[in-house]
């Protein structure tokens, strides 16, 4: 099996990707194009982005039946944190619809044939390893503001700490600046990156740095994007999380056409992530095609 390096690019690049200039007036264009996604793939991204509320009531319920409902808020809002992951099919299907190609649901996994399907986990990962130090720093704020809990609180108690207190006010200061670290860091780890991973055979670190260029040569367009993306996720999680299912998919959609006005195209061919057909086997073969595999 041939080796991949997840990190440098999987085919020879001569130069990093162009990043061009936007102006704020574009965001309305990628907001449009996203919510012309939507409606003409309704019924697939509304499939795919229903695991965002379900996933977000499964850690609401589960973290009630723990003495971890401090934590709740963080674990919602640093859901964020990993949403550009998340959101990958997404940004499949608008890259399909772009091209003119068919956009059924199953199309979202094709990026399981991707040749930079390692770099896509690998950056993945990254993010999931964002979300889990800030849990664990939110939880440390939360102890180093109330002590640790000797009982489990209810979130009718945990709501009069964070207001009707002291500690509580200076919690929400805090663990929001915090927070706002944590969620720049990742921004700017994956504003273009997957997308860019989707579009190009390239590795994690020509993605990473592509991210980073686009934020520092557009920062005022690149922040109120980040502002919308954050406005858009806590108007979805309301009510009960359910927004999700319209505001994820067309950030997702949006997020596939920022990066089309942030990085020039290259002019090469575009990948298509289909799996190479199976050689057929017969009876006769057994057992030794369980180990050798068929010539076609």
């Amino acid at each position: 099996m041939a080796h991949t390096d997840v990190i440098l690019p999987a085919e020879p690049t001569a130069a990093l990707p162009v990043v061009r200039s936007i102006s704020p007036a574009d965001l309305g264009d990628v907001l449009a194009k996203g919510l012309a996604d939507f409606r003409a793939m309704p019924t697939h991204v509304i499939f795919l982005s229903l695991i965002y509320p379900i996933a977000g009531l499964a850690i609401a319920r589960w973290t009630a039946g723990h003495d971890i409902v401090p934590l709740l808020y963080p674990l919602i809002a640093g859901f964020a944190l990993i949403g550009p992951f998340a959101a990958i099919g997404l940004y499949e299907l608008s890259r399909r619809r772009e091209l003119g190609l068919d956009t059924s649901w199953r199309h979202a996994f094709d990026i399981a044939h991707s040749p930079s399907l390692w770099s896509i986990l690998a950056l993945g990962l990254l993010l999931v390893a964002i979300f889990g130090v800030w849990l664990a720093v939110a939880h440390g704020l939360y102890v180093a503001h109330f002590g640790e809990d000797e009982r489990p609180i209810g979130l009718a108690e945990l709501a009069r700490r964070i207001f009707d207190t002291p500690q509580g006010r200076s919690l929400i200061v805090t663990g929001n600046a915090v927070g706002f670290l944590f969620a720049l860091a990742s921004f700017a780890l994956s504003a273009v990156s997957f997308p860019l991973l989707l579009d190009r055979n390239v590795g994690m670190a020509t993605a990473i740095v592509t991210s980073l260029r686009a934020i520092l040569k557009n920062p005022v367009t690149m922040a109120l994007w980040g502002l919308i993306v954050a406005a858009g996720l806590a108007l979805g999680s309301l009510p009960f999380l359910f927004g999700l299912a319209v505001v994820m998919p067309i950030l997702g959609h949006a997020s596939w056409h920022l990066y089309r006005k942030v990085v020039v195209p290259d002019g090469g061919a575009r990948p298509e992530f289909h799996p190479e057909p199976k050689a057929p086997r017969y009876a006769a073969d057994f057992p030794s095609s369980l180990f050798l595999p068929l010539k076609k």
